[in-house]
């Protein structure tokens, strides 16, 4: 599959979309002043919508046939389970990137997210590299210094804010940021070998890539109501499982169910990383929306400089080099 196929950019174009929409709506949950819900229940729920669309899609993929439907499902699923515990390792993790997630936007604005969440392509290059011997050019190793380089400034602190980390509701504040940025860090580690690790599941199978959501949605169900259990388990008993819940907690889930399935067509039609330099593209629509509308950013020449510097630095990566085409023995010889 070559980058000129229309597949692929209607992919690459829907992920920053759907990436930008995401984080600017979860981040606006998470600070808006109504009744709080549980991010634990609402990664269940997307995981859960997640897979109710990939069964429509494996449904319609087979004639809309209920017959051709259920032989799949036995044929891929029932009759393979050790090709399906395989899932389990990229659900689990994919369960705890979805929890930091809900984490970090608690305490960075969308902005400044989008930009360190950058990190996980750095992971996503390293862990290529290590698990499916991806070999990278000199400018794209050099694009991965650049976009470090640009994470690490944007998250430098200015002298007016190591100023005011003496006060006591600054030093809390600071201690939140840390939170956020760990959890952010975190993610970016997950996020690089879950991604590599599916991508390479996807393309040694031959089982179509809505039945291997299908497959992830059961095993992250099964990890978020653990993770329900083990820390919402008392305020579901006392509230309910969708306590909470408003039409904007309700498009957070469909974004983020929509989100795997877009992600799983980009790995399956580019590469991994190429999913993660779409995503950084919606960095310049986040740092707009959330300093015009949402009001809780303000950039400082560190953040301008990083943010320059990781958006160079998916430029240079996605420049592909000339090939030299050399030249036939007729050629050669007119």
């Amino acid at each position: 599959m070559t980058r000129k196929d229309p597949r692929v950019w209607i992919s690459f174009i829907a992920l920053v979309l759907q990436n930008t929409s995401l984080v600017l709506i979860l981040r606006y949950s998470r600070t808006v002043k109504t009744e709080k819900y549980l991010s634990s229940t609402a990664i269940v729920t997307a995981e859960a919508v997640k897979g109710l669309l990939s069964v429509v899609l494996v449904w319609w993929e087979n004639g809309c046939s209920i017959t051709r439907f259920c032989r799949v499902v036995q044929e891929e699923i029932y009759q393979k389970p050790y090709e399906t515990s395989k899932l389990a390792i990229p659900s689990g993790i994919y369960s705890i990137q979805n929890n930091l997630l809900f984490i970090a936007l608690s305490y960075l604005n969308a902005a400044t997210y989008q930009v360190t969440y950058q990190l996980k392509i750095l992971t996503t290059a390293l862990f290529s590299v290590y698990m499916v011997k991806k070999k990278l050019d000199k400018h794209q190793w050099f694009s991965l210094f650049m976009l470090a380089l640009g994470v690490a400034l944007v998250t430098w602190p200015t002298s007016e804010e190591s100023a005011k980390r003496s006060s006591n509701q600054n030093q809390v504040t600071w201690l939140q940021q840390s939170i956020g940025f760990g959890a952010v860090l975190l993610s970016a580690i997950t996020s690089g070998f879950s991604g590599v690790y599916f991508e390479k599941l996807l393309k040694t199978s031959s089982s179509s890539v809505w039945v291997k959501n299908i497959q992830l949605a059961i095993f992250g169900i099964i990890f978020g109501l653990i993770v329900v259990f083990c820390f919402d388990g008392k305020a579901v008993m006392e509230k309910g499982f969708f306590q909470g819940y408003t039409n904007i907690v309700w498009t957070v889930i469909f974004l983020q169910a929509f989100g795997g399935l877009i992600i799983a067509n980009v790995i399956k039609y580019a590469d991994n990383i190429v999913k993660g330099f779409a995503t950084s593209l919606s960095i310049v629509l986040s740092c707009i929306i959330s300093y015009f509308f949402l009001h809780d950013f303000t950039p400082s020449s560190f953040f301008y400089m990083g943010t320059l510097s990781v958006l160079a630095a998916t430029v240079l990566y996605a420049w592909e080099k000339p090939k030299m085409i050399l030249p036939t023995t007729e050629q050669a010889y007119v």
